[in-house]
């Protein structure tokens, strides 16, 4: 688990297919490893990688096939920028939300503006995401807890201040940037709580939770 509080920016110090999946080499003076062993969890962009390797300024990861799929991984080349955050402890603050590291789907920058000292920008989720993402709920953006500013369909838009833009890679998104997306764990959770008995029955075409079903459960009137 991780909180969404970038540590470090880290960058790609190698890349290494290896039988159609990849290992990724990172390199941070800032992230401390002291305390990492290996097979420790590191969100590298917002996905929880397995360390398999200390390189004294670094790690190295293996990223699987479904990983890579699911993820904007497979974009990064040498020299690409990384968030990077440890997994936390029990003494760790929450500053931010609880994340597990499972990118649910990559989205795009639409825009980018700037507004004062803080950036504006559009972001266009997968839309079956878009029933998780509510207006001024947590998201979780390349493994950085932001707060949702405003929703119109499966789009959304974020304020970016200062602090974020120089504690982050939020800074360097332009137009077009694809980005890990994780919604907040809450919402998937009580999507399948409101499931009830139909949670144990095969996925249909159109399941999922429905104003039918909300109503049936006492939840409109």
């Amino acid at each position: 688990m991780f909180t969404g509080i970038i540590q470090a920016v880290g960058s790609v110090a190698g890349r290494e297919l290896r039988g159609g999946d990849l290992r990724l080499t990172i390199r941070s003076n800032q992230l401390p490893l002291a305390d990492v062993q290996l097979g420790d969890s590191i969100a590298t962009n917002g996905v929880c990688l397995t360390v398999v390797e200390l390189t004294g300024d670094g790690y190295v990861a293996d990223v699987s096939r479904e990983t890579l799929a699911l993820s904007t991984l497979s974009d990064l080349a040498v020299g690409s920028r990384v968030n990077l955050e440890k997994a936390l402890t029990l003494s760790t603050p929450l500053g931010g939300h609880l994340v597990s590291g499972h990118v649910d789907g990559v989205g795009t920058i639409l825009e980018r503006r700037e507004e004062a000292r803080s950036i504006r920008f559009l972001v266009e989720a997968p839309k079956t995401l878009a029933r998780y993402i509510a207006h001024k709920g947590s998201i979780c953006v390349d493994g950085a807890s932001l707060t949702v500013n405003g929703v119109d369909g499966n789009r959304f838009d974020l304020n970016i201040v200062p602090h974020t833009q120089q504690e982050t890679i939020t800074a360097d998104y332009r137009p077009g940037s694809r980005v890990n997306l994780e919604v907040d764990l809450l919402a998937r959770y009580l999507e399948r709580l409101l499931l009830g008995e139909q949670a144990a029955e095969p996925a249909q075409p159109a399941s999922g939770v429905t104003m039918a079903l909300l109503a049936e459960r006492g939840f409109l009137r």
